[in-house]
């Protein structure tokens, strides 16, 4: 199992949210991997100074690039699904059976997911 983090979440950290925080302590604590899309990070990263807290998790969090090949899945993976954000479908791409995704969008997230036939939990934040 792994926390999936996608730009909600990320946005709930940075607003030290405190569900979130409590699933990111129990996840240091239980050494569950935790990771996200560095198009998410982009998404949401706009000064370091300011965003300390975010600063702060991301140095515990997976940042995964998005390179050619995934690419390429990610846009077969939104024509399939029917949807059109590439984050998203990174963030989908991420996520193993048994996971758990932490997302403001959902409904694209479980559109993306039942296409790539995984079966994760997704959390609204």
């Amino acid at each position: 199992m792994a926390l999936v983090l996608d730009a909600g979440a990320l946005i709930a950290v940075e607003r030290r949210d405190r569900r979130v925080g409590a699933l990111l302590r129990v996840a240091q604590r239980d050494a569950i991997p935790v990771r996200t899309s560095a198009a998410v990070v982009a998404q949401v990263w706009r000064d370091g100074a300011r965003q300390a807290n975010l600063a702060r998790v991301l140095g515990g969090v997976d940042e995964r690039d998005l390179d050619p090949r995934s690419a390429r899945r990610i846009g077969e993976l939104l024509r399939e699904a029917g949807t059109s954000d590439a984050v998203d479908g990174h963030v989908a791409l991420l996520a193993a059976a048994g996971d758990a995704v932490l997302t403001s969008d959902p409904d694209d997230l479980r559109k993306l997911l039942a296409v790539r036939g995984v079966e994760a939990t997704v959390i609204l934040v």
